[in-house]
């Protein structure tokens, strides 16, 4: 389980901390990681939890980053697959031909396609995963709005590289690139991975119901992001 935790709705920072179940219940593994949400916080996303919870809910191009449980189903990055054999969840080489389509009018809505491979393209509106930075160089589609997708409830999410700790995405959850790395040695799809991502007054509320592990504490985000000497 990746856990993102927030101080509330409005805000475009958290922390990742990861957790793996024993016979002893839910324990952290490794240290919390700052991250970078949407630029206006955080909505209710489309995924594994009860659908129409109270509160804001997700929407294509309100900024916001979902909040729920969502699977974490494969990965991408811009090396070829023979270069990565330490991920070990399926993976999608970013070249220039391959996008994210967010039309709410495409079949193929909220999926990531190569463009060569498709005889008649359906899209007019897509994103881009070969871009001129980092961001995608390694990253993780999150399924939300993917069991039953809603046009328009949100589509192309994605744990990425961070353009910096103070940077907020469009609606996306993103870190270091050195947090992106060591997350992706460590997701197995063999142990079915989610990302549970909620306001920390929503983790309180549902974290008995939904068996969520207890928040560690942790040092604050300066702490975290200063340099190690």
């Amino acid at each position: 389980m990746v856990v993102v935790s927030a101080v509330d709705w409005n805000s475009t920072t958290g922390w990742l901390r990861r957790y793996e179940r024993n016979g002893q219940g839910w324990q952290i593994n490794g240290p919390a990681f700052p991250v970078v949400l949407g630029s206006n916080g955080l909505a209710w996303g489309r995924g594994l939890n009860p659908i129409s919870l109270p509160g804001p809910e997700k929407r294509d191009g309100d900024g916001k980053s979902p909040a729920g449980i969502f699977p974490l189903t494969y990965a991408f990055g811009y090396a070829p697959p023979d270069s990565v054999r330490e991920i070990k969840l399926p993976y999608v080489q970013c070249t220039s031909t391959v996008e994210c389509v967010d039309d709410t009018n495409s079949a193929r809505y909220n999926m990531i396609m190569d463009q060569k491979s498709v005889t008649a393209p359906d899209w007019k509106s897509s994103e881009k995963m070969r871009l001129s930075d980092d961001r995608y160089r390694l990253g993780v589609f999150v399924g939300q709005n993917t069991g039953q997708t809603v046009p328009g409830a949100g589509s192309c999410i994605f744990l990425h590289i961070w353009q910096g700790s103070e940077i907020p995405t469009t609606g996306c959850t993103a870190m270091s690139d050195g947090a992106m790395e060591s997350l992706l040695g460590w997701l197995d799809q063999q142990s079915h991975p989610i990302l549970v991502q909620l306001p920390e007054s929503e983790y309180t509320r549902f974290q008995s119901d939904w068996l969520l592990p207890a928040l560690e504490v942790t040092k604050t985000r300066d702490d975290a992001l200063r340099p190690s000497k």
